[in-house]
């Protein structure tokens, strides 16, 4: 005959093992679900995050959405310059992040007609400072 005390030790493992099964089922399924989530943003367009190339991030208050999600998805955006609505593609987002090294929490602000426009104006401004500075530092030929 068993005592009280054996009896509570049994139920116990019992109800420990069937715990473990139950927690073990949920992350199968968390793990498929994320799989599926995977796959189907992958359909839609979405480029895969390789954490490994991402630029360090020593932010201890948040971490970007893309990171935790495991993927880039387009994301539309509005352009400071001209005001037109633009989408920043996932494949845009996997070259500034993990090619260029672009900071985790920085986006487009500019679209690619006035993002040239901003590259030629700094262009022209710094030929007018060179030309300046060589006018200013040349001897007088008189």
């Amino acid at each position: 005959m068993k005592s009280n005390r054996q009896k509570r030790d049994e139920l116990q493992a019992r109800k420990a093992t069937r715990r473990a099964k139950q927690a073990a089922a949920e992350r199968r399924a968390a793990e498929d679900k994320r799989q599926e989530e995977r796959r189907a943003a992958i359909a839609r367009g979405a480029v895969p995050v390789d954490l490994a190339k991402l630029a360090p991030s020593h932010s201890a208050w948040s971490t970007p959405d893309f990171v935790q999600r495991g993927w880039y998805e387009p994301r539309p955006f509005v352009c400071a310059g001209c005001g037109s609505n633009e989408v920043w593609t996932g494949r845009q987002q996997k070259w500034w992040y993990e090619i260029a090294g672009g900071d985790r929490f920085s986006g487009p602000k500019l679209c690619r007609p006035c993002r040239a426009k901003e590259r030629a104006r700094k262009a022209q401004a710094r030929r007018v400072h060179l030309e300046g500075l060589k006018n200013k530092t040349a001897p007088d030929a008189g």
